[in-house]
């Protein structure tokens, strides 16, 4: 996904995201619903302040791109994070609540008996779950960095939770599915209108040398919370006290 070949297939697909539109002249983040498990938000996350003080940057230096300026909505830094699963949002998440008025209380009560399970079948070792930055990734609707994973262990950790929320049977009870596979990333923004007249070629070539251009020394990306979060669009994910998280 960080090759140039991935960048102009993709280039060639990407649209303007529903998540963001136009409000009193300001493209502003609008009504998108929803729960998901995600690491805690930059701003919450003191383990992992170099890293994300480094990727900011990269946010900065991608918004200074002569044609990126217009073309991305930056998400706010101290939003960013890493989605370890999603888990229902928009129409679903919805049509879950109005079929059932518990819906938040249960998806707690089986969140919280799946972070035990997963506990009982967690390594332990004292080494931390590590990922490191990649490189630029452009997807339908956003830009962002991609992780991958410092050694076997720190995958498979994150895998096998992942099987244990998407292969149960409760949640699947509540509408909760698996849509993707995991690609562990940071999204550092979404694309705005696309203009009928844009330079595909010039954009990719762009991108490439952005990528090019990343340090290869960004500080390891620490996978040290999961947490369940709420969201009522894409810039803000808060959660209560006492709802599900987990420690690795």
């Amino acid at each position: 996904m960080t090759l140039p070949e991935a960048y102009k297939t993709q280039i060639q697909h990407i649209q303007e995201s529903s998540k963001f539109q136009v409000q009193a002249g300001v493209r502003e983040a609008v009504p998108f619903p929803g729960y998901t498990l995600i690491t805690p938000p930059a701003g919450e996350d003191a383990n992992n302040a170099a890293f994300y003080s480094q990727i900011q940057a990269y946010q900065q230096q991608l918004l200074k791109l002569p044609i990126a300026n217009d073309l991305i909505v930056p998400v706010p830094p101290v939003s960013f994070h890493v989605t370890v699963a999603d888990l229902i949002w928009d129409s679903a998440f919805n049509h879950a609540c109005a079929k059932n008025p518990q819906f938040a209380e249960d998806l707690n009560s089986q969140l919280t008996e799946r972070f035990a399970e997963y506990q009982q079948l967690m390594t332990k070792e004292s080494d931390p779950i590590s990922w490191q930055m990649l490189g630029l990734i452009v997807m339908p609707r956003a830009v962002g960095v991609c992780l991958v994973p410092k050694d076997k262990r720190s995958y498979e950790e994150i895998i096998q939770f992942r099987r244990i929320i998407y292969q149960n049977r409760p949640l699947m009870g509540l509408g909760i599915e698996q849509h993707y596979n995991f690609t562990a990333h940071v999204t550092l923004g979404y694309f705005s209108e696309i203009p009928p007249e844009l330079d595909r070629v010039n954009l990719n070539t762009m991108f490439c040398e952005f990528n090019q251009s990343l340090p290869l020394d960004t500080p390891d990306f620490l996978i040290n919370k999961v947490e369940l979060r709420k969201f009522d669009n894409m810039i803000r994910y808060y959660r209560q006290p006492d709802w599900p998280s987990l420690d690795f």
